[in-house]
């Protein structure tokens, strides 16, 4: 389940965002893109500073409704597929859209990707968390393990 919330202006019209305050509902990343899918979708590929924005502002308007939304962060559909860990400056560059996208556009945090072992990415949602060098939790990427549940 989720809010669906439909654009008539947009490449992609329609945009679902499914959050689960209860932790035993949440799910990986691969049971999330399994689960987009079946929905006939995607996770979420970002393509530009705009698009950004307009999910920043969903996200907002979710909080404000009064749902009592709290920490958690969400899954998009970004990840660095391969068996191997991926070190070096070059690991940024492995990062690719579920969908097939290519769009170049980033958002990470800052010191993000931290790669090693982490591969599937969050947009963080920490409202409550105290900010640290990059600013609040809130909106930028994580690389992140991509068997957390999110």
């Amino acid at each position: 389940s989720g809010q669906k919330v439909c654009y008539g202006d947009l490449k992609r019209s329609c945009y679902k965002l499914a959050y689960f305050q209860d932790l035993s509902r949440r799910v990986g990343f691969q049971e999330a893109r399994q689960a987009c899918e079946i929905d006939g979708g995607a996770l979420l590929s970002l393509e530009s500073e705009a698009e950004q924005q307009l999910i920043e502002n969903m996200l907002q308007n979710l909080t404000k409704s009064g749902s009592g939304i709290s920490d958690g962060d969400f899954w998009i559909g970004l990840w660095r597929s391969g068996d191997g860990l991926a070190t070096s400056g070059a690991c940024p560059d492995l990062y690719q859209w579920a969908d097939g996208s290519i769009s170049p556009f980033r958002n990470w945090y800052t010191d993000e990707p931290s790669c090693g072992s982490e591969a599937c990415v969050v947009m963080y949602h920490q409202p409550t968390a105290n900010p640290g060098l990059g600013g609040p939790y809130l909106y930028q990427w994580n690389d992140d393990r991509c068997n957390m549940k999110h």
